[in-house]
C-alpha cells in the first residue's frame, strides 16, 4: 500500500534529502574530532608535569569517554525509537559540546576523566541517530553509499583534528584543542533546530500518518511498509524482537564485528602517534601519519560503499577488515620505505574507520525502520567494549616496551576476527522479513526492511 495512487505521477520533491544527510555529516564530524584529537594530545598529556600521568593512566582516561558512549549508544539509541530522532540529536550534541568545554577547563585528571565520561554519554547518542536518519532519507539503492558519505564526517573530523594539532597543539596545548570541541553548540545545534526533520518511520509508528506522509512527499522518499503507516507496533518489544530467534545470532555477530571495528578505530587513532614515535618517527611525522589514516578512510569507504550497494555489504566489509590486518603486519616488519609506510597507513585507515562505517551500514540496512536505531545503538554500544579495551590496552602495550612488530601486528587479531564475524552473519528467512518490502539489490539475501511480526 502506498500513499499515492498507482496511477498518479509522483510530485517533484520540494526538499532535498541531501540536506538531512549533510546535517548528520556535520554532527559526526565532531565525533571524529574528539576521537583523533585525544590521540594527538596523548604525547602532551604524558609530558604535562602537574598531572604526572603514566601511559597506562592516560589510556584509562581516554577510555572513560568510550565507557560513556557504551551506555549512551544503547540507552539513547533505544530512546531514539521512542521519543524521536530530532530531539535526541539536538540534546546529544548540545550536552556533548558543553562537556567538552568543561573537559578543557578541568583542573585535575580526576575531573578530566569524569567530564570525558559524561561527554561520551551525549556523543554515544549522536551516532545511531545520525545513521538511522541517513538510511531513512536515502533511496534503497544508495543507503550504503549515503551512510558512508555521511559517516565520512567521522574521518573528516579526524583530518581536521590532525591538521589543527599540527598547526596549534604547541601553542594552544591540549586544553585549547579540547575546547574546540564545544563549537557544535553554536554552529550545529541551531542548524538542526531549524532544518532537521523528524523521521517518518518514527511518526508513522506513533500514529502520525499525516506527518509521515508530508515528510515522505516533501523529500521524495521510498514509501514505508503498510504496517508502519498504520502505526502498528511490533508484537514483541524492540529489545525482545532483536534478541530472539535468528536475529539474536545476527545481533551477536554484528556486536562482535563492532567490537573488532572499534578496537581498530580507537586503538590506532589514539595510540598511532605514540607508536610511531616509539618507531623513531618525529611527533610531527606521527601526526602526519594520523592524517593519512583518516584520508585513507574517506577515500576507501566512499569507493567500497558503492560496491556494498551493488554487491551487498558482507564481502566488502570483510575485505576492508582483511586489508587492515595485512597492512598492520607489514608495518610491523620495519622494512618498509617511507612512501610504502604512508600507503599502508592509508590502507589501515580504510580497514579500520572504513570497516566500522561499513559495519554500521550493514546493520542499518539489515533491520527495519522500527528497530533500526535500537539495533544500531546495541551494536555501537557493545562495540565500545573494543574501544575501551583498545585504548586501555594500548597504554599497557606502550608501557611494556615490546618490539615494533608486536606493537603493530597485535591489532591484526581484531581484523581477523572481524572478517569471520561479518562473513557468518545469517541471512534472514522469508518468514522473518517484513511483509510488503523487497530485497535491497545485491544485498546478499538480506532485506533492507527486516522485522519479525
Amino acid at each position: 500500500m502506498a500513499f499515492q495512487s498507482p496511477a498518479s505521477s509522483p510530485a517533484r520533491p520540494r526538499k532535498s534529502a541531501a540536506g538531512v544527510i549533510f546535517l548528520c555529516f556535520l554532527a559526526i564530524v565532531f565525533d571524529g574530532y574528539d576521537l583523533v584529537v585525544y590521540g594527538a594530545i596523548v604525547p602532551k598529556l604524558l609530558a604535562y608535569e602537574p598531572w604526572g600521568l603514566s601511559p597506562v593512566e592516560t589510556g584509562a582516561i581516554g577510555s572513560y569517554a568510550l565507557a560513556g558512549m557504551f551506555i549512551g549508544a544503547i540507552l539513547i539509541g533505544y530512546l531514539t525509537d521512542i521519543v524521536g530522532r530530532r530531539k535526541i540529536m539536538m540534546v546529544s550534541i548540545a550536552s556533548f559540546s558543553l562537556l567538552m568545554l568543561l573537559t578543557a577547563w578541568a583542573p585535575t585528571p580526576e575531573l578530566f576523566g569524569l567530564f570525558r565520561f559524561l561527554a561520551g554519554l551525549g556523543l554515544g547518542g549522536v551516532i545511531p541517530t545520525a545513521i538511522a536518519l541517513t538510511v531513512e532519507f536515502s533511496k534503497s539503492n544508495r543507503r550504503n553509499f549515503n551512510n558512508a558519505l555521511m559517516f565520512s564526517g567521522y574521518a573528516v573530523g579526524g583530518i581536521l583534528a590532525a591538521l589543527l594539532s599540527l598547526a596549534f597543539l604547541s601553542s594552544l596545548g591540549f586544553q585549547g584543542m579540547l575546547a574546540l570541541g564545544g563549537i557544535p553548540l553554536v554552529a550545529v545545534v541551531p542548524l538542526l533546530f531549524k532544518f532537521l526533520p523528524e523521521s517518518p518511520a518514527y511518526l508513522a509508528a506513533k500514529g502520525d500518518r499525516e506527518g509521515a506522509e508530508r515528510i515522505i512527499s516533501d523529500y521524495g522518499l521510498d514509501q514505508l511498509p503498510p504496517a508502519r503507516i498504520e502505526g502498528d507496533a511490533p508484537e514483541k518489544g524492540r529489545f525482545r524482537t532483536l534478541l530472539t530467534g535468528r536475529l539474536l545470532g545476527a545481533m551477536i555477530l554484528f556486536c562482535l564485528a563492532g567490537i573488532c571495528g572499534q578496537t581498530l578505530v580507537y586503538g590506532l587513532n589514539t595510540w598511532l602517534p605514540q607508536l610511531m614515535v616509539i618507531a623513531k618517527y618525529s611527533l610531527a611525522s606521527s601526526l602526519t601519519f594520523l592524517l593519512t589514516v583518516n584520508i585513507g578512510a574517506v577515500v576507501g569507504v566512499l569507493v567500497s560503499s558503492r560496491l556494498a550497494d551493488k554487491f551487498g555489504p558482507r564481502k566488502v566489509t570483510a575485505t576492508a577488515f582483511a586489508c587492515s590486518g595485512v597492512a598492520l603486519v607489514l608495518m610491523g616488519t620495519g622494512i618498509m620505505p617511507l612512501p610504502a609506510m604512508y600507503f599502508l597507513v592509508g590502507v589501515v585507515g580504510f580497514g579500520s574507520v572504513g570497516a566500522q562505517i561499513l559495519v554500521n551500514g550493514f546493520v542499518a540496512t539489515y533491520f527495519s525502520g522500527a528497530t533500526r536505531a535500537t539495533a544500531l545503538g546495541i551494536t555501537l554500544g557493545i562495540g565500545r567494549i573494543g574501544a575501551v579495551l583498545a585504548i586501555s590496552g594500548g597504554g599497557v602495550l606502550v608501557a611494556a616496551n615490546l618490539g615494533n612488530f608486536i606493537n603493530f601486528s597485535v591489532w591484526a587479531i581484531a581484523a581477523a576476527v572481524g572478517v569471520i564475524a561479518v562473513m557468518t552473519v545469517p541471512n534472514p528467512t522469508q518468514a522473518e522479513r517484513t511483509p510488503g518490502t523487497s530485497q535491497t539489490p545485491g544485498a546478499a539475501g538480506v532485506s533492507s526492511e527486516v522485522l519479525p511480526h
